[in-house]
Protein backbone atom coordinates (compact mmCIF):
# COMPACT_ATOMS: atom_id res chain seq x y z
CA UNK A 1 0.00 0.00 0.00
CA UNK A 2 1.41 3.58 -1.08
CA UNK A 3 0.02 6.77 0.65
CA UNK A 4 -0.76 9.87 -1.94
CA UNK A 5 2.48 11.40 -1.11
CA UNK A 6 4.70 8.25 -2.12
CA UNK A 7 2.22 8.31 -5.66
CA UNK A 8 2.81 11.95 -6.63
CA UNK A 9 6.98 11.38 -5.62
CA UNK A 10 7.04 8.20 -7.97
CA UNK A 11 5.17 10.55 -10.72
CA UNK A 12 7.47 13.42 -10.86
CA UNK A 13 10.18 11.07 -11.42
CA UNK A 14 8.60 9.26 -13.82
CA UNK A 15 7.76 12.81 -15.72
CA UNK A 16 11.77 13.72 -15.43
CA UNK A 17 10.47 17.20 -12.83
CA UNK A 18 12.19 16.30 -9.96
CA UNK A 19 15.03 19.02 -9.04
CA UNK A 20 17.95 16.36 -9.99
CA UNK A 21 18.02 13.49 -12.32
CA UNK A 22 19.89 12.89 -15.59
CA UNK A 23 19.91 15.33 -18.26
CA UNK A 24 17.64 14.40 -21.00
CA UNK A 25 17.64 15.97 -24.20
CA UNK A 26 14.30 16.78 -25.73
CA UNK A 27 14.24 13.61 -28.03
CA UNK A 28 15.25 11.16 -24.72
CA UNK A 29 12.11 12.95 -23.19
CA UNK A 30 9.70 12.25 -26.03
CA UNK A 31 11.12 8.60 -26.00
CA UNK A 32 11.19 8.63 -22.64
CA UNK A 33 7.29 9.70 -22.03
CA UNK A 34 6.50 7.82 -25.46
CA UNK A 35 3.96 10.48 -26.35
CA UNK A 36 3.56 14.07 -25.33
CA UNK A 37 0.15 15.63 -26.19
CA UNK A 38 0.99 18.54 -27.92
CA UNK A 39 -2.05 20.06 -29.91
CA UNK A 40 -1.26 23.32 -28.87
CA UNK A 41 2.76 23.59 -30.92
CA UNK A 42 4.06 25.94 -28.21
CA UNK A 43 2.41 24.36 -25.04
CA UNK A 44 3.47 21.08 -26.41
CA UNK A 45 7.42 22.16 -26.96
CA UNK A 46 7.24 23.53 -23.33
CA UNK A 47 6.14 20.02 -22.38
CA UNK A 48 9.07 18.54 -23.89
CA UNK A 49 11.47 22.03 -22.55
CA UNK A 50 10.77 21.77 -19.20
CA UNK A 51 11.58 18.16 -18.62
CA UNK A 52 15.07 18.56 -20.53
CA UNK A 53 16.39 21.22 -18.14
CA UNK A 54 18.46 23.77 -19.79
CA UNK A 55 17.09 23.20 -23.12
CA UNK A 56 15.94 26.05 -25.75
CA UNK A 57 13.17 25.82 -28.09
CA UNK A 58 15.83 25.99 -30.66
CA UNK A 59 16.57 21.97 -29.65
CA UNK A 60 12.73 21.31 -30.10
CA UNK A 61 12.99 22.70 -33.81
CA UNK A 62 16.61 21.15 -34.36
CA UNK A 63 14.87 18.16 -33.22
CA UNK A 64 12.33 18.05 -35.29
CA UNK A 65 14.69 19.34 -38.31
CA UNK A 66 16.75 16.63 -38.18
CA UNK A 67 13.89 14.08 -38.52
CA UNK A 68 14.10 12.62 -34.80
CA UNK A 69 10.98 14.66 -33.45
CA UNK A 70 7.49 14.75 -35.55
CA UNK A 71 4.02 15.28 -34.01
CA UNK A 72 1.00 13.21 -35.26
CA UNK A 73 -2.25 12.10 -34.31
CA UNK A 74 -1.28 9.17 -32.81
CA UNK A 75 -3.04 8.93 -29.62
CA UNK A 76 -6.93 9.70 -29.38
CA UNK A 77 -7.04 11.08 -32.51
CA UNK A 78 -4.97 14.07 -30.69
CA UNK A 79 -1.71 15.53 -31.83
CA UNK A 80 1.28 14.36 -30.16
CA UNK A 81 5.13 14.72 -29.85
CA UNK A 82 6.97 11.58 -29.78
CA UNK A 83 10.27 10.43 -31.22
CA UNK A 84 9.75 9.69 -34.75
CA UNK A 85 11.36 5.77 -34.86
CA UNK A 86 8.19 5.05 -32.83
CA UNK A 87 5.19 5.90 -34.71
CA UNK A 88 4.31 3.48 -37.22
CA UNK A 89 4.17 0.80 -34.36
CA UNK A 90 2.03 2.76 -32.39
CA UNK A 91 0.08 3.35 -35.44
CA UNK A 92 -0.54 -0.56 -35.67
CA UNK A 93 -2.10 -0.20 -32.30
CA UNK A 94 -4.54 2.96 -32.52
CA UNK A 95 -5.06 4.07 -36.03
CA UNK A 96 -7.45 1.20 -37.18
CA UNK A 97 -9.95 1.84 -34.48
CA UNK A 98 -9.87 6.05 -34.69
CA UNK A 99 -9.95 5.38 -38.50
CA UNK A 100 -13.35 3.44 -38.18
CA UNK A 101 -14.89 5.57 -35.65
CA UNK A 102 -14.22 8.38 -37.60
CA UNK A 103 -16.29 6.66 -40.88
CA UNK A 104 -19.61 8.29 -40.46
CA UNK A 105 -17.26 11.95 -39.85
CA UNK A 106 -15.56 11.08 -43.04
CA UNK A 107 -18.32 10.46 -45.02
CA UNK A 108 -20.51 13.18 -43.99
CA UNK A 109 -17.63 15.36 -45.65
CA UNK A 110 -17.82 13.08 -49.00
CA UNK A 111 -14.32 11.66 -47.82
CA UNK A 112 -15.29 8.02 -49.62
CA UNK A 113 -12.43 5.68 -50.53
CA UNK A 114 -12.21 7.18 -53.95
CA UNK A 115 -11.75 10.76 -52.51
CA UNK A 116 -9.34 9.60 -49.84
CA UNK A 117 -7.16 7.75 -52.89
CA UNK A 118 -7.35 10.36 -54.44
CA UNK A 119 -6.00 13.20 -51.78
CA UNK A 120 -3.07 10.19 -51.08
CA UNK A 121 -2.35 10.57 -54.31
CA UNK A 122 -2.18 14.38 -54.72
CA UNK A 123 -0.36 14.69 -51.46
CA UNK A 124 2.39 12.49 -52.45
CA UNK A 125 2.70 15.22 -55.00
CA UNK A 126 2.89 18.14 -53.13
CA UNK A 127 5.08 16.50 -50.95
CA UNK A 128 7.48 14.24 -52.02
CA UNK A 129 11.50 14.76 -52.36
CA UNK A 130 11.12 15.65 -48.62
CA UNK A 131 8.97 18.61 -49.01
CA UNK A 132 7.38 20.06 -45.95
CA UNK A 133 4.80 23.07 -46.53
CA UNK A 134 2.77 24.91 -43.74
CA UNK A 135 -0.85 23.92 -43.42
CA UNK A 136 -2.38 26.51 -45.45
CA UNK A 137 0.07 26.07 -48.32
CA UNK A 138 -0.65 22.66 -48.41
CA UNK A 139 -4.30 23.28 -48.57
CA UNK A 140 -3.75 25.41 -51.39
CA UNK A 141 -1.93 22.64 -53.24
CA UNK A 142 -5.26 20.58 -52.66
CA UNK A 143 -7.53 22.87 -54.18
CA UNK A 144 -5.55 23.70 -57.15
CA UNK A 145 -5.46 20.38 -57.74
CA UNK A 146 -9.42 20.15 -57.32
CA UNK A 147 -9.98 19.02 -54.43
CA UNK A 148 -11.88 21.04 -51.78
CA UNK A 149 -11.10 21.97 -48.47
CA UNK A 150 -13.29 24.37 -46.91
CA UNK A 151 -15.81 23.54 -43.98
CA UNK A 152 -13.06 21.83 -42.35
CA UNK A 153 -12.26 19.32 -44.75
CA UNK A 154 -9.30 19.72 -45.21
CA UNK A 155 -8.90 19.24 -41.50
CA UNK A 156 -10.72 15.87 -41.65
CA UNK A 157 -8.21 14.78 -45.18
CA UNK A 158 -4.96 15.71 -43.40
CA UNK A 159 -6.24 13.95 -40.21
CA UNK A 160 -7.04 10.70 -42.10
CA UNK A 161 -3.43 10.77 -43.82
CA UNK A 162 -1.91 11.45 -40.40
CA UNK A 163 -3.85 8.28 -38.79
CA UNK A 164 -2.77 6.21 -42.10
CA UNK A 165 0.54 7.10 -41.27
CA UNK A 166 1.20 8.75 -45.01
CA UNK A 167 1.69 12.13 -43.52
CA UNK A 168 3.02 14.00 -40.03
CA UNK A 169 4.09 17.14 -38.96
CA UNK A 170 7.88 17.69 -39.11
CA UNK A 171 10.01 20.45 -39.65
CA UNK A 172 9.48 24.22 -37.87
CA UNK A 173 7.97 26.42 -40.56
CA UNK A 174 7.07 30.04 -39.40
CA UNK A 175 5.34 29.51 -36.29
CA UNK A 176 3.80 26.32 -37.54
CA UNK A 177 5.36 22.87 -38.99
CA UNK A 178 5.53 21.67 -42.50
CA UNK A 179 3.45 18.90 -43.42
CA UNK A 180 5.73 15.79 -44.45
CA UNK A 181 5.73 12.20 -45.78
CA UNK A 182 6.51 10.00 -43.53
CA UNK A 183 8.16 7.21 -45.52
CA UNK A 184 10.36 10.15 -46.84
CA UNK A 185 10.82 11.97 -43.54
CA UNK A 186 11.11 8.90 -40.96
CA UNK A 187 14.25 7.05 -41.74
CA UNK A 188 14.70 4.52 -38.78
CA UNK A 189 11.41 2.99 -37.37
CA UNK A 190 10.61 0.46 -34.81
CA UNK A 191 9.89 -2.56 -36.34
CA UNK A 192 6.53 -3.64 -33.37
CA UNK A 193 3.22 -5.50 -33.68
CA UNK A 194 0.55 -7.72 -31.78
CA UNK A 195 1.85 -8.92 -28.72
CA UNK A 196 5.58 -7.19 -28.81
CA UNK A 197 3.69 -3.48 -29.58
CA UNK A 198 1.39 -3.84 -26.84
CA UNK A 199 4.23 -5.11 -24.27
CA UNK A 200 6.38 -2.27 -25.58
CA UNK A 201 3.23 0.82 -24.92
CA UNK A 202 2.27 -0.60 -21.59
CA UNK A 203 5.48 -0.37 -20.37
CA UNK A 204 6.67 2.79 -21.90
CA UNK A 205 3.53 4.49 -20.48
CA UNK A 206 4.31 3.89 -17.14
CA UNK A 207 8.31 4.16 -17.52
CA UNK A 208 7.05 7.92 -18.35
CA UNK A 209 3.87 8.21 -16.20
CA UNK A 210 3.73 5.55 -13.72
CA UNK A 211 2.47 4.14 -10.94
CA UNK A 212 -0.54 4.12 -13.02
CA UNK A 213 -3.79 1.72 -13.40
CA UNK A 214 -5.24 0.01 -16.39
CA UNK A 215 -7.78 2.41 -16.27
CA UNK A 216 -5.29 5.13 -16.65
CA UNK A 217 -3.32 3.26 -19.57
CA UNK A 218 -6.63 2.54 -21.18
CA UNK A 219 -8.01 6.24 -21.39
CA UNK A 220 -4.22 7.35 -22.36
CA UNK A 221 -4.07 5.37 -25.67
CA UNK A 222 -7.63 5.64 -26.31
CA UNK A 223 -7.82 1.53 -26.21
CA UNK A 224 -10.63 -0.85 -24.80
CA UNK A 225 -10.04 -1.52 -21.01
CA UNK A 226 -9.21 -4.77 -21.71
CA UNK A 227 -6.76 -4.35 -23.91
CA UNK A 228 -4.56 -2.03 -21.95
CA UNK A 229 -5.32 -4.74 -18.99
CA UNK A 230 -3.61 -6.97 -22.14
CA UNK A 231 -1.26 -4.84 -22.49
CA UNK A 232 0.09 -4.57 -18.68
CA UNK A 233 0.14 -8.32 -18.62
CA UNK A 234 2.25 -8.97 -21.40
CA UNK A 235 4.51 -6.44 -19.71
CA UNK A 236 4.37 -7.78 -16.23
CA UNK A 237 7.85 -9.15 -16.03
CA UNK A 238 9.05 -5.28 -15.96
CA UNK A 239 6.70 -4.04 -13.75
CA UNK A 240 5.91 -3.46 -9.65
CA UNK A 241 2.32 -3.87 -8.70
CA UNK A 242 1.58 -1.27 -6.25
CA UNK A 243 -2.02 -0.28 -4.05
CA UNK A 244 -3.04 3.32 -3.83
CA UNK A 245 -6.65 3.73 -2.36
CA UNK A 246 -7.90 0.34 -2.67
CA UNK A 247 -6.91 1.14 -6.73
CA UNK A 248 -3.93 -1.40 -8.12
CA UNK A 249 -1.19 0.64 -9.88
CA UNK A 250 1.77 -0.24 -12.01
CA UNK A 251 5.42 1.11 -11.99
CA UNK A 252 8.08 0.16 -13.49
CA UNK A 253 10.77 -2.38 -11.63
CA UNK A 254 13.54 0.36 -12.84
CA UNK A 255 11.68 3.33 -11.57
CA UNK A 256 11.06 1.93 -8.31
CA UNK A 257 15.11 1.08 -7.91
CA UNK A 258 15.86 4.52 -9.04
CA UNK A 259 13.64 6.02 -6.05
CA UNK A 260 15.26 6.51 -3.13
CA UNK A 261 13.87 5.36 0.55
CA UNK A 262 13.61 8.97 1.69
CA UNK A 263 11.43 9.65 -1.41
CA UNK A 264 9.60 5.56 -1.12
CA UNK A 265 9.36 5.37 2.14
CA UNK A 266 9.32 8.25 4.28
CA UNK A 267 6.92 9.44 1.83
CA UNK A 268 8.34 13.20 1.20
CA UNK A 269 7.32 14.72 -2.20
CA UNK A 270 10.27 16.80 -3.40
CA UNK A 271 9.90 20.60 -3.04
CA UNK A 272 9.93 20.59 -6.77
CA UNK A 273 7.62 23.86 -8.46
CA UNK A 274 6.84 23.93 -12.17
CA UNK A 275 4.81 26.31 -14.11
CA UNK A 276 3.65 23.48 -16.46
CA UNK A 277 2.13 24.22 -19.85
CA UNK A 278 -1.54 23.59 -21.12
CA UNK A 279 -2.41 20.08 -21.18
CA UNK A 280 0.80 18.95 -19.86
CA UNK A 281 1.13 14.64 -19.33
CA UNK A 282 1.13 15.08 -15.39
CA UNK A 283 -2.83 15.93 -16.37
CA UNK A 284 -3.73 14.55 -19.28
CA UNK A 285 -1.92 11.53 -18.85
CA UNK A 286 -4.41 9.41 -16.46
CA UNK A 287 -8.29 9.42 -16.36
CA UNK A 288 -7.72 9.52 -12.50
CA UNK A 289 -6.37 13.09 -11.81
CA UNK A 290 -7.66 13.95 -8.14
CA UNK A 291 -4.14 12.70 -6.56
CA UNK A 292 -2.82 15.96 -8.09
CA UNK A 293 -5.84 18.11 -8.17
CA UNK A 294 -8.77 18.14 -5.73
CA UNK A 295 -12.17 18.00 -7.49
CA UNK A 296 -13.17 21.59 -6.35
CA UNK A 297 -10.36 23.11 -8.82
CA UNK A 298 -10.73 20.95 -11.77
CA UNK A 299 -13.46 23.62 -13.55
CA UNK A 300 -10.31 26.31 -12.68
CA UNK A 301 -8.20 24.15 -14.80
CA UNK A 302 -10.46 23.32 -17.55
CA UNK A 303 -12.81 25.95 -18.32
CA UNK A 304 -16.35 24.63 -18.03
CA UNK A 305 -14.56 21.30 -18.33
CA UNK A 306 -14.48 21.83 -22.50
CA UNK A 307 -11.58 20.24 -23.21
CA UNK A 308 -9.34 23.05 -23.32
CA UNK A 309 -6.72 22.53 -20.22
CA UNK A 310 -4.91 25.59 -18.97
CA UNK A 311 -1.13 25.61 -18.24
CA UNK A 312 -0.86 25.05 -14.34
CA UNK A 313 1.36 25.52 -11.29
CA UNK A 314 2.79 22.37 -9.66
CA UNK A 315 4.41 22.52 -6.20
CA UNK A 316 5.26 19.03 -4.64
CA UNK A 317 3.23 16.97 -6.83
CA UNK A 318 0.13 18.43 -6.71
CA UNK A 319 -1.46 21.85 -8.53
CA UNK A 320 -1.88 24.74 -6.68
CA UNK A 321 -2.80 27.66 -9.22
CA UNK A 322 -3.22 28.47 -13.21
CA UNK A 323 -0.90 30.91 -14.82
CA UNK A 324 -0.47 32.77 -17.93
CA UNK A 325 1.82 34.54 -20.05
CA UNK A 326 1.33 38.15 -21.46
CA UNK A 327 3.52 40.59 -23.56
CA UNK A 328 2.17 44.15 -23.21
CA UNK A 329 4.78 47.64 -23.98
CA UNK A 330 7.58 45.17 -24.92
CA UNK A 331 7.64 43.30 -21.22
CA UNK A 332 6.55 39.87 -20.84
CA UNK A 333 4.69 39.25 -17.77
CA UNK A 334 3.79 36.00 -15.73
CA UNK A 335 0.91 36.15 -13.67
CA UNK A 336 -0.36 33.70 -11.48
CA UNK A 337 -4.12 32.82 -10.15
CA UNK A 338 -3.95 30.80 -7.02
CA UNK A 339 -6.19 28.73 -5.96
CA UNK A 340 -5.58 30.08 -2.12
CA UNK A 341 -2.94 32.14 -0.74
CA UNK A 342 0.30 31.42 -1.62
CA UNK A 343 3.14 31.30 1.07
CA UNK A 344 6.40 33.50 0.26
CA UNK A 345 8.23 30.23 -0.69
CA UNK A 346 6.11 29.57 -3.37
CA UNK A 347 5.88 32.67 -4.99
CA UNK A 348 9.53 32.65 -5.80
CA UNK A 349 9.84 29.41 -6.91
CA UNK A 350 6.78 30.21 -9.42
CA UNK A 351 9.20 33.31 -10.11
CA UNK A 352 12.19 30.52 -10.65
CA UNK A 353 10.08 28.35 -13.14
CA UNK A 354 8.20 30.91 -15.02
CA UNK A 355 11.95 32.58 -15.49
CA UNK A 356 13.09 29.34 -16.91
CA UNK A 357 10.10 29.48 -19.62
CA UNK A 358 11.16 32.68 -20.28
CA UNK A 359 15.07 31.24 -21.07
CA UNK A 360 13.47 28.16 -23.55
CA UNK A 361 11.99 30.34 -25.34
CA UNK A 362 14.43 32.96 -26.12
CA UNK A 363 17.47 30.40 -25.84
CA UNK A 364 19.11 32.19 -23.63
Amino acid sequence: MIATAQLLALRLRSHGLMARGPRLSVHDVATRMLAVQAQDLAQGAWALGIRARGSALRDVHRALERGELIRASSLRGTLHFLAARDLRWMLGITAPREIAAAGPRLRQFELDDPALRRARSVTESLLGDRTALPRAEYLRGLEAAGIPTGGQRGYHLIWWLSQSGIVCWGPARGTGQGLVLTEEWIGDSVELAGDDALRELAGRYLAGHGPATDSDLAWWAGMPLSQARTAIRLAGADLIELQHRGVTHWATARTMDEASDHVVRRLRIPKTTHALPGYDEYLLGYRDRSAAIPEEYVDRVTTGRNGIFHPTVLARGRVIATWRRSDSAGRTTATIEPFRELTAPDSLAFARSAAAFERFHSGI
